[in-house]
């Protein structure tokens, strides 16, 4: 989406292939995991408050289901693409894997700007993405989720919509739903979080103290807020701050040499993850070009945004001083630019490791509706920081004893997993 010279798709089939063939996983294995299972493409006609009708694309891809029901949130964003989404479900399959988490992947979509619609027009937009998929999701199919630009009150407004076209109550329909209609403690806070404990683990490995290290985000909506929270909370120093302004069409990168009051920056934070460059100038905040989120002098940086956001173009202004790269966002780095990563000696924590967190409380939202019983909120981040560590370490393990990069390894444990879900069926 965000980087038309990366296909997304072609990236998460390139970098499937490589770790299939480093395992000697067999043709028909292969053939079947590549590609997603089942796509689902329609149109959504929504009356809009001028009285005209607007039709709108949808889309929902079902990757893999063979270690249980599909899983993965559903993004508003105008420039989504089908492609987009088909690497977007394949990467959910590898994360449910990776925290060994009984759930498939899945991912869906609506090419839309949710900043110029009115709440009324998102209402309808949800109410009919749901009408036409509401015979192929559910508890035991396919389970959506929020993503980029949905939010609790979209995913409680497609359950209603659910339960009234099938007659009852079906809470784990959908997850990341409001506290108190099913949804469940900590799910705000768990994918930016989950990217921190990792974080946590991985500076242990590398004798790094966290509370000396500094950091540069790209991105600042509910992910990126929420990481920056607890990395500050554990010591860390957050430098730079990138985010997109849809008002100016391009994005801007705020710098504060002596780290960010988060309290005050989300004040002036629009609910999109903008921030107000007036005010943050009011703040004491540099206010420089987009793409500079990555040339900061620091020890850690985190692209907690869209895909394709570190290439071949930028990945040499990469500071030497960079020790970590925390990839909070799907797809933020393509191939060629992970050569030149590992080249340079950076430890890269992978996406589908480092931001499965949401995926993780999510499973646990499931869980609490189906027992119709609800965690504390301390014992929910308890069972994520536990699976979240628990995940870190075996792929760190497997790097280490194997000599794979984290990416690799990753990819070799959730790779072999669903493999052995797939053979044990009997679907190859």
């Amino acid at each position: 989406m965000s980087n038309t010279s990366y296909n997304p798709y072609a990236i998460a089939q390139q970098q499937f292939d490589s770790v299939a063939a480093k395992i000697g996983l067999d043709s028909a294995t292969c053939e079947l995991l590549r590609q997603p299972m089942r796509e689902y493409h329609f149109l959504i006609p929504v009356k809009m408050d001028d009285g005209s009708v607007k039709i709108f694309n949808g889309y929902r891809i079902q990757h893999n289901d063979a270690r249980g029901p599909a899983k993965g949130g559903i993004r508003f964003h105008p420039q989504e693409t089908i492609d987009t989404i088909r690497a977007l479900s394949m990467w959910m399959t590898w994360k449910c894997s990776v925290v060994d988490i009984p759930l498939g992947g899945g991912k869906g979509g609506i090419i839309c700007d949710p900043r110029n619609l009115s709440e009324r027009e998102q209402e309808q937009l949800c109410r009919g993405y749901v009408r036409q998929m509401a015979r192929n999701v559910g508890p035991v199919q396919d389970v959506p989720a929020p993503d980029v630009m949905t939010n609790a009150k979209h995913m409680l407004w497609m359950l209603d919509e659910y339960e009234t076209i099938h007659g009852g109550k079906y809470p784990g329909f959908i997850t990341g739903k409001p506290v108190g209609m099913g949804g469940s403690l900590g799910r705000t806070e768990a994918t930016g979080f989950g990217v921190i404990y990792v974080l946590r683990e991985a500076l242990k490995k590398l004798g790094i103290a966290l509370d000396k290290t500094t950091a540069s985000f790209q991105g600042f909506g509910n992910v990126s807020q929420y990481a920056v929270r607890l990395y500050q909370q554990l010591g860390g120093n957050v430098l730079a701050i990138s985010c997109y302004d849809a008002k100016d069409k391009k994005a801007y990168t705020f710098r504060k040499k002596d780290g960010f009051n988060l309290d005050a920056l989300t004040r002036i934070t629009d609910s999109y993850g903008t921030i107000d460059k007036d005010k943050a100038k009011e703040l004491g905040c540099d206010i420089l070009p987009g793409e500079e989120w990555i040339e900061q002098d620091v020890d850690i940086l985190v692209p907690a945004a869209l895909e394709n956001q570190i290439t071949a173009a930028n990945v040499n202004n990469i500071s030497k001083q960079v020790k970590v790269i925390l990839e909070a966002a799907n797809g933020p780095t393509t191939p060629d630019a992970d050569k030149v990563i590992e080249e340079r000696g950076i430890f890269l924590i992978p996406d589908f490791l480092a931001n499965a967190g949401g995926v993780t409380c999510s499973y646990f939202e499931q869980v609490q509706c189906n027992q119709n019983y609800f965690w504390g909120k301390d014992e929910v981040l308890q069972k994520l920081d536990s699976k979240m560590t628990s995940a870190f370490n075996a792929v760190y393990e497997l790097a280490c004893n194997k000599s794979l990069r984290m990416r690799d390894a990753a990819y070799v444990i959730a790779i072999n997993r669903v493999a052995q879900s797939v053979k044990g069926r009997g679907w190859v």
